[in-house]
């Protein structure tokens, strides 16, 4: 069935050229010994760490690797937005470039796509995953994080690990819906008005940072709250979750 599909996945960088190398060389060689046509589309927001030049030279060896590097813009989620917007995949995923996230994982996540399923989530909290590395206080407030997500999910369908950073979506599911390019949760937007109605989790320990800098900070916490806000905001007013809703 896959045959008949295509994979973007993309890696948005901010300053990671330290990992980037090995990331991409662990992702070509999963995905290549999968049944399915891929591209993978590093998006760079101008880290000028020498990733241009590093995407660059292996994109010259390899089609399949393609740069798109974005000036004075930042943010994961518009990252990862301006990657699906340059591809025609039918198959859209997110994979963070700090090797936190394990790529060999795609070769469970994908067959979950053929199987019909909408997305596929690789998930610290599904039975199986963990997060070993963190200390109690992180995990206390990863907690809270995702408990105030619940009753923004639709029932039947709740996702336990809604801001994971790591996923695959089928095109159809978020075509033409503006979404948050501010933020890291792109997730649990996709997940909320997304047209999703099938998900799988796929468990997986949550691994050390590789390299680069965590992007954790006051300003990443002010824009969840803002998207929390903003959902919980079209929930109260019982707006339909529909394509063309109105970005802030």
């Amino acid at each position: 069935m896959l045959r008949q599909e295509k994979l973007a996945l993309v890696i948005p960088t901010l300053r990671e050229a330290q990992c980037l190398e090995m990331l991409l060389g662990r992702v070509r060689a999963v995905l290549s010994g999968l049944a399915i046509p891929f591209e993978i589309l590093v998006v760079d927001d101008d880290s000028r760490d020498g990733t241009e030049e590093l995407v660059t030279a292996m994109a010259a060896e390899d089609a399949r690797v393609r740069l798109l590097v974005r000036r004075g813009e930042r943010g994961l989620a518009g990252a990862i937005l301006h990657g699906w917007q340059n591809t025609d995949a039918s198959i859209l995923g997110a994979i963070d470039a700090d090797m936190q996230h394990p790529p060999e994982l795609l070769a469970k996540l994908l067959p979950e796509m053929a199987k019909g399923q909408d997305a596929a989530v690789a998930s610290r909290f599904a039975r199986g995953g963990g997060m070993t590395e963190w200390n109690p206080l992180r995990k206390l407030l990863s907690a809270i994080s995702i408990g105030v997500t619940v009753p923004l999910q639709r029932s039947g369908m709740r996702v336990k690990d809604p801001l994971s950073g790591y996923f695959l979506v089928r095109r159809c599911c978020v075509e033409n819906i503006l979404f948050r390019p501010t933020g890291f949760k792109l997730l649990l937007e996709i997940l909320v008005r997304g047209r999703v109605g099938t998900v799988s989790e796929i468990p997986f320990a949550f691994g050390r940072r590789a390299g680069g800098r965590s992007k954790v900070s006051l300003g990443v916490a002010w824009d969840y709250l803002r998207l929390l806000a903003r959902l919980y905001r079209a929930r109260w007013r019982r707006v339909r979750v529909a394509p063309g809703f109105p970005a802030d």
